[in-house]
Protein backbone atom coordinates (compact mmCIF):
# COMPACT_ATOMS: atom_id res chain seq x y z
CA UNK A 1 0.00 0.00 0.00
CA UNK A 2 3.06 2.74 0.46
CA UNK A 3 3.60 5.06 3.11
CA UNK A 4 0.82 7.37 4.66
CA UNK A 5 1.80 10.74 5.18
CA UNK A 6 -0.42 12.08 8.57
CA UNK A 7 -0.88 14.96 10.90
CA UNK A 8 -0.10 14.10 14.66
CA UNK A 9 -0.66 16.42 17.53
CA UNK A 10 -0.02 13.87 20.85
CA UNK A 11 0.05 16.38 23.63
CA UNK A 12 -3.86 18.07 23.93
CA UNK A 13 -5.81 18.13 27.60
CA UNK A 14 -9.38 17.97 28.16
CA UNK A 15 -12.03 19.58 30.64
CA UNK A 16 -9.68 16.91 33.52
CA UNK A 17 -7.00 19.09 33.65
CA UNK A 18 -7.33 21.89 35.97
CA UNK A 19 -5.11 24.34 33.73
CA UNK A 20 -7.44 23.87 30.49
CA UNK A 21 -10.80 25.58 29.57
CA UNK A 22 -14.32 23.89 30.33
CA UNK A 23 -15.10 23.86 27.04
CA UNK A 24 -12.63 20.73 26.15
CA UNK A 25 -14.56 17.85 26.32
CA UNK A 26 -13.44 15.06 24.40
CA UNK A 27 -16.88 15.66 21.57
CA UNK A 28 -15.26 19.41 21.12
CA UNK A 29 -11.59 18.22 20.76
CA UNK A 30 -12.11 15.30 18.13
CA UNK A 31 -14.52 17.60 15.97
CA UNK A 32 -12.02 20.59 15.95
CA UNK A 33 -9.24 18.05 15.10
CA UNK A 34 -11.27 16.73 12.18
CA UNK A 35 -11.78 20.27 10.97
CA UNK A 36 -8.11 21.33 11.43
CA UNK A 37 -6.99 18.54 9.18
CA UNK A 38 -5.06 16.15 12.31
CA UNK A 39 -5.00 12.76 11.56
CA UNK A 40 -3.91 11.41 14.94
CA UNK A 41 -5.06 13.25 18.10
CA UNK A 42 -3.93 11.80 21.79
CA UNK A 43 -5.44 12.74 24.90
CA UNK A 44 -3.09 13.76 27.60
CA UNK A 45 -4.71 15.16 30.68
CA UNK A 46 -2.83 16.06 33.70
CA UNK A 47 -1.96 12.55 36.22
CA UNK A 48 -5.09 11.46 34.48
CA UNK A 49 -7.04 9.35 31.90
CA UNK A 50 -10.80 9.60 33.37
CA UNK A 51 -11.59 10.86 30.28
CA UNK A 52 -10.02 8.59 27.78
CA UNK A 53 -13.52 6.21 26.96
CA UNK A 54 -15.37 9.33 25.86
CA UNK A 55 -12.47 10.32 24.00
CA UNK A 56 -12.86 7.08 22.19
CA UNK A 57 -15.78 7.38 21.23
CA UNK A 58 -16.05 11.35 20.11
CA UNK A 59 -12.90 9.69 17.73
CA UNK A 60 -14.85 7.46 16.41
CA UNK A 61 -17.83 9.93 15.36
CA UNK A 62 -15.03 12.14 13.48
CA UNK A 63 -13.23 9.11 11.48
CA UNK A 64 -9.60 10.88 14.06
CA UNK A 65 -7.18 8.26 15.05
CA UNK A 66 -6.96 8.42 18.91
CA UNK A 67 -4.36 7.45 21.23
CA UNK A 68 -4.97 7.98 24.95
CA UNK A 69 -2.70 8.61 28.19
CA UNK A 70 -1.44 11.39 29.88
CA UNK A 71 1.01 13.84 31.05
CA UNK A 72 2.80 12.98 33.63
CA UNK A 73 4.01 15.47 36.51
CA UNK A 74 7.31 13.70 38.23
CA UNK A 75 8.60 14.22 41.73
CA UNK A 76 10.74 16.68 39.99
CA UNK A 77 8.20 18.55 38.55
CA UNK A 78 9.50 17.22 34.80
CA UNK A 79 6.32 16.72 32.61
CA UNK A 80 6.40 13.30 30.57
CA UNK A 81 4.16 11.79 27.99
CA UNK A 82 2.88 8.20 28.23
CA UNK A 83 0.27 7.70 25.53
CA UNK A 84 -1.29 3.68 24.97
CA UNK A 85 -3.24 2.51 21.77
CA UNK A 86 -6.89 1.29 23.97
CA UNK A 87 -8.51 3.42 26.44
CA UNK A 88 -8.74 0.27 28.79
CA UNK A 89 -4.94 0.12 28.89
CA UNK A 90 -5.02 4.52 29.57
CA UNK A 91 -7.28 4.12 32.43
CA UNK A 92 -5.94 1.14 34.02
CA UNK A 93 -2.41 2.66 33.88
CA UNK A 94 -4.17 5.75 35.23
CA UNK A 95 -5.97 3.58 37.92
CA UNK A 96 -2.59 2.82 39.08
CA UNK A 97 -0.96 5.95 39.17
CA UNK A 98 -4.03 7.83 40.85
CA UNK A 99 -2.26 6.48 44.18
CA UNK A 100 0.80 8.77 43.47
CA UNK A 101 -1.06 11.67 43.53
CA UNK A 102 -1.25 13.82 46.91
CA UNK A 103 -3.91 14.06 49.09
CA UNK A 104 -4.04 17.79 48.31
CA UNK A 105 -8.07 18.87 48.10
CA UNK A 106 -9.37 20.22 44.94
CA UNK A 107 -10.16 23.88 44.83
CA UNK A 108 -11.72 25.37 41.90
CA UNK A 109 -11.63 28.85 42.26
CA UNK A 110 -7.29 28.14 43.33
CA UNK A 111 -6.77 24.95 40.37
CA UNK A 112 -9.81 25.23 37.98
CA UNK A 113 -12.28 22.47 37.27
CA UNK A 114 -11.96 19.38 37.11
CA UNK A 115 -14.35 17.64 35.02
CA UNK A 116 -14.80 13.81 34.22
CA UNK A 117 -17.35 13.58 31.32
CA UNK A 118 -19.47 11.37 29.66
CA UNK A 119 -19.60 11.18 25.34
CA UNK A 120 -22.51 13.85 25.29
CA UNK A 121 -20.98 16.34 27.35
CA UNK A 122 -22.71 14.90 30.34
CA UNK A 123 -20.57 15.89 33.35
CA UNK A 124 -19.94 12.45 35.46
CA UNK A 125 -17.74 14.06 38.60
CA UNK A 126 -16.07 17.36 39.12
CA UNK A 127 -12.65 14.97 40.56
CA UNK A 128 -11.93 15.81 44.24
CA UNK A 129 -7.96 15.16 44.30
CA UNK A 130 -6.01 18.26 42.66
CA UNK A 131 -4.24 16.28 39.42
CA UNK A 132 -2.10 19.55 39.32
CA UNK A 133 0.48 18.33 41.72
CA UNK A 134 3.57 16.37 41.36
CA UNK A 135 3.22 12.93 41.75
CA UNK A 136 5.33 10.82 44.60
CA UNK A 137 7.41 9.40 41.51
CA UNK A 138 10.83 10.38 40.09
CA UNK A 139 10.87 10.97 36.33
CA UNK A 140 12.87 8.08 35.55
CA UNK A 141 11.06 5.70 37.65
CA UNK A 142 7.68 7.34 35.99
CA UNK A 143 9.36 6.76 32.43
CA UNK A 144 10.31 2.99 33.26
CA UNK A 145 6.82 2.27 34.65
CA UNK A 146 5.06 3.68 31.46
CA UNK A 147 7.56 1.74 29.07
CA UNK A 148 6.50 -1.61 31.11
CA UNK A 149 2.70 -1.12 30.70
CA UNK A 150 4.00 -0.80 26.57
CA UNK A 151 3.07 3.14 26.30
CA UNK A 152 4.85 5.35 23.69
CA UNK A 153 6.96 7.57 26.26
CA UNK A 154 7.80 10.75 25.20
CA UNK A 155 9.27 13.32 27.53
CA UNK A 156 7.74 16.24 26.80
CA UNK A 157 8.35 20.43 25.60
CA UNK A 158 11.72 19.21 26.96
CA UNK A 159 13.24 22.35 25.82
CA UNK A 160 11.09 24.87 27.77
CA UNK A 161 11.33 26.82 30.82
CA UNK A 162 9.63 25.22 32.90
CA UNK A 163 8.31 21.45 33.51
CA UNK A 164 10.77 19.68 31.24
CA UNK A 165 13.76 17.84 31.37
CA UNK A 166 15.69 21.14 30.25
CA UNK A 167 14.50 23.72 33.75
CA UNK A 168 14.63 21.08 36.32
CA UNK A 169 17.40 18.37 35.39
CA UNK A 170 19.10 20.41 32.79
CA UNK A 171 19.65 17.72 30.34
CA UNK A 172 17.71 14.66 29.20
CA UNK A 173 18.45 11.45 31.23
CA UNK A 174 18.86 7.87 29.84
CA UNK A 175 15.50 6.10 29.33
CA UNK A 176 13.21 4.41 27.31
CA UNK A 177 11.90 7.02 25.21
CA UNK A 178 10.60 6.62 21.66
CA UNK A 179 10.76 10.34 20.90
CA UNK A 180 10.88 13.94 22.36
CA UNK A 181 8.72 16.53 22.18
CA UNK A 182 10.40 19.82 22.00
CA UNK A 183 9.12 23.82 21.30
CA UNK A 184 11.96 24.14 18.51
CA UNK A 185 14.94 22.71 17.34
CA UNK A 186 16.55 21.20 20.08
CA UNK A 187 19.98 21.06 21.10
CA UNK A 188 21.49 17.58 21.03
CA UNK A 189 21.73 17.01 24.88
CA UNK A 190 18.19 16.93 24.97
CA UNK A 191 17.28 14.67 22.64
CA UNK A 192 19.46 11.48 23.33
CA UNK A 193 19.59 10.78 19.55
CA UNK A 194 16.06 10.39 19.23
CA UNK A 195 13.41 12.42 16.60
CA UNK A 196 11.71 15.79 17.89
CA UNK A 197 8.12 15.90 17.64
CA UNK A 198 5.97 19.07 18.25
CA UNK A 199 2.77 19.00 19.87
CA UNK A 200 -0.05 21.80 20.60
CA UNK A 201 -0.17 21.15 24.61
CA UNK A 202 -3.97 22.54 23.57
CA UNK A 203 -5.63 23.30 26.87
CA UNK A 204 -8.01 26.22 24.97
CA UNK A 205 -10.01 25.26 21.52
CA UNK A 206 -8.33 27.74 19.54
CA UNK A 207 -4.79 25.52 20.80
CA UNK A 208 -6.10 22.85 19.21
CA UNK A 209 -3.91 21.62 15.88
CA UNK A 210 -1.27 24.60 16.34
CA UNK A 211 1.77 22.59 16.81
CA UNK A 212 1.11 19.26 14.69
CA UNK A 213 4.05 17.16 13.10
CA UNK A 214 4.10 15.25 10.17
CA UNK A 215 5.00 11.53 10.37
CA UNK A 216 4.96 8.85 7.39
CA UNK A 217 3.81 5.68 8.45
CA UNK A 218 3.32 2.27 6.79
CA UNK A 219 -0.20 2.74 4.76
CA UNK A 220 -1.20 -0.55 5.70
CA UNK A 221 -2.06 -0.09 9.51
CA UNK A 222 -3.41 3.08 8.86
CA UNK A 223 -6.48 2.15 6.95
CA UNK A 224 -7.32 -1.07 8.67
CA UNK A 225 -6.99 1.18 11.95
CA UNK A 226 -9.41 3.41 10.22
CA UNK A 227 -11.69 0.65 9.07
CA UNK A 228 -12.03 -0.38 12.20
CA UNK A 229 -12.59 2.64 13.58
CA UNK A 230 -15.27 2.96 11.77
CA UNK A 231 -17.02 0.10 12.57
CA UNK A 232 -17.01 0.76 16.20
CA UNK A 233 -18.73 4.26 15.62
CA UNK A 234 -20.75 1.91 13.47
CA UNK A 235 -21.56 -1.07 16.30
CA UNK A 236 -21.87 1.79 19.35
CA UNK A 237 -24.42 3.46 17.37
CA UNK A 238 -26.54 0.71 16.75
CA UNK A 239 -26.73 -0.47 20.83
CA UNK A 240 -27.33 3.45 21.06
CA UNK A 241 -23.99 4.23 22.50
CA UNK A 242 -23.10 6.34 20.36
CA UNK A 243 -25.93 9.27 20.39
CA UNK A 244 -25.50 13.13 19.20
CA UNK A 245 -23.68 15.57 21.63
CA UNK A 246 -26.71 16.55 23.84
CA UNK A 247 -28.75 13.49 23.62
CA UNK A 248 -29.73 12.05 27.12
CA UNK A 249 -26.97 10.07 28.48
CA UNK A 250 -28.00 6.34 29.26
CA UNK A 251 -25.85 5.55 31.76
CA UNK A 252 -27.88 2.63 32.83
CA UNK A 253 -26.47 1.06 30.42
CA UNK A 254 -23.11 0.08 31.69
CA UNK A 255 -22.93 1.66 35.43
CA UNK A 256 -26.41 2.14 36.19
CA UNK A 257 -28.90 4.93 36.26
CA UNK A 258 -28.96 5.23 40.13
CA UNK A 259 -25.20 3.99 41.06
CA UNK A 260 -22.83 6.23 42.60
CA UNK A 261 -19.83 7.13 40.15
CA UNK A 262 -17.10 5.55 41.63
CA UNK A 263 -14.02 7.34 38.99
CA UNK A 264 -11.71 4.55 37.60
CA UNK A 265 -14.17 1.55 39.05
CA UNK A 266 -16.60 2.67 37.53
CA UNK A 267 -15.46 3.73 33.95
CA UNK A 268 -13.32 0.33 34.03
CA UNK A 269 -16.70 -1.61 34.47
CA UNK A 270 -17.89 0.03 31.12
CA UNK A 271 -18.55 -2.67 28.76
CA UNK A 272 -17.56 -0.32 25.97
CA UNK A 273 -14.35 -0.85 26.27
CA UNK A 274 -14.62 -4.28 24.76
CA UNK A 275 -15.16 -3.25 21.53
CA UNK A 276 -12.68 -1.23 20.88
CA UNK A 277 -10.54 -2.64 18.00
CA UNK A 278 -7.60 -3.41 20.42
CA UNK A 279 -5.94 -5.68 17.86
CA UNK A 280 -5.93 -2.68 14.90
CA UNK A 281 -4.87 -0.40 17.88
CA UNK A 282 -1.75 -2.07 18.90
CA UNK A 283 -0.60 -2.29 15.72
CA UNK A 284 -1.04 1.32 14.18
CA UNK A 285 0.31 2.42 17.49
CA UNK A 286 3.57 -0.13 17.14
CA UNK A 287 3.74 0.68 13.37
CA UNK A 288 3.84 4.77 14.80
CA UNK A 289 6.41 3.90 17.56
CA UNK A 290 8.71 2.75 14.45
CA UNK A 291 8.12 5.84 12.42
CA UNK A 292 9.51 7.94 15.80
CA UNK A 293 12.23 5.72 16.08
CA UNK A 294 13.29 6.03 12.26
CA UNK A 295 12.83 9.41 12.57
CA UNK A 296 10.65 9.88 9.89
CA UNK A 297 8.58 13.21 10.87
CA UNK A 298 8.69 16.77 9.89
CA UNK A 299 7.85 18.81 13.63
CA UNK A 300 6.42 22.23 12.52
CA UNK A 301 9.39 24.33 13.95
CA UNK A 302 11.47 22.69 10.93
CA UNK A 303 8.48 22.70 8.65
CA UNK A 304 8.31 26.21 9.09
CA UNK A 305 11.95 26.56 8.94
CA UNK A 306 11.69 25.20 5.55
CA UNK A 307 9.44 27.54 4.43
Amino acid sequence: MGVTRLRADLHNHSCLSPCADLSMSPTLMARTARARGVDILALTDHNASMNCGAFAIACAREGVIPLFGMEMNSSEEVHILALFPTPREALAFGAELHSLIPETPWDSGAFGDQAVVDENEGVLELHGRWLGAALDAPFGDLASKARLAAALVIPAHVDRGMFSVYSQLGFLPPGPYDAVESMGPPPSFLTGGLCAISGSDAHYPEHLGRRPFLVDMDGAPVEEMRRALADYGTVLAACGAGREPGAPAVQEEWNGSEAPFLGYPSLLSDPRLDLYPAVEARNFMENLREALRDGTVIPTHLARSLI
